[in-house]
């Protein structure tokens, strides 16, 4: 886990009691925030759900709009959990996370009119999320840590596929372009999470010698993951909208993409 978690001074929020310490030096800017940059950034996330329920409130169904709300929930958590780095608000970030992907591998796998795998599929899911939640929220340090990682990381994944497989069958070309867009931005946050968490020392000493300062990774990640999820999210829905018969069209409003119903 990142080890560089200087203490600039004694913090609001007193001593870390998260299983895991971000590359971000604590309290470096301010008394009353522990990671400064990572906090700031959780605000995409917020940014992101608010716009794509907003956006999409007439267009899309009523499952899309729990999603993006979902992901404004990660947004409030993260900001809490960078804010202060206690154990109690880590998990109000990553729960939600793990909601999210549960939420959006029911939606990948329900892709017809009608519900064809029944009530087992919703069962199993909410039975999984609850046993990662008792394992999140009950164990402590790198236990909890692990199991947060391998038990949401296991949705994620299966989420990624099914998207994947999803794309390889479609030739629609705004599905494709949303897809590509969507899965670089998604890759590469995932790509800064990983050197941020495990290469912390050797990033901020090789910085630190070239006189530059922390480059905040973790804080991109922030950035990158929420813009990709947005994409991928948006190419679930066209699919979903041709699937209901609808004629999806991919615009774009003041630089935001957006799915709008062809007249």
């Amino acid at each position: 886990m990142a080890s560089f978690a200087a203490v600039a001074a004694p913090g609001f929020w007193g001593v870390p009691t998260s299983s895991v310490d971000w590359c971000e030096a604590n309290y470096a800017l301010s008394a009353y925030v522990c990671e400064f940059f990572n906090t700031l950034s959780s605000v995409v996330l917020i940014v992101v759900g608010l716009a794509g329920a907003y956006l999409h409130r007439r267009v899309l169904e009523r499952r899309f709009a729990l999603v993006f709300l979902s992901v404004v929930v990660v947004g409030v958590g993260s900001v809490a959990f960078h804010g202060t780095l206690l154990f109690e608000l880590q998990m109000l970030d990553e729960l939600p996370m793990l909601y999210t992907a549960a939420l959006l591998v029911y939606i990948l796998l329900e892709d017809r009119p009608k519900p064809r795998h029944g009530p087992w599929l919703p069962a199993v899911l909410v039975i999984y999320a609850a046993f990662a939640t008792y394992g999140a929220a009950f164990t402590r340090g790198g236990a909890q840590f692990w199991f947060f990682q391998i038990s949401f990381a296991s949705l994620e994944v299966l989420g990624l596929i099914l998207t994947t497989l999803l794309y390889r069958k479609s030739r629609e070309p705004a599905q494709r372009r949303l897809f590509r867009a969507g899965m670089t931005l998604y890759l590469l946050a995932i790509a800064l999470w990983f050197v941020d968490l495990r290469f912390c020392d050797a990033l901020v000493g090789a910085l630190a010698a070239l006189g530059l300062p922390n480059i905040q990774l973790h804080a991109w990640w922030h950035a990158l993951v929420a813009c990709g999820l947005y994409a991928l999210i948006l190419m679930i829905g066209h699919h979903r909208m041709n699937v209901l018969g609808q004629r999806p069209r991919l615009v774009r409003r003041a630089g935001i993409p957006r799915l709008v119903a062809a007249e």
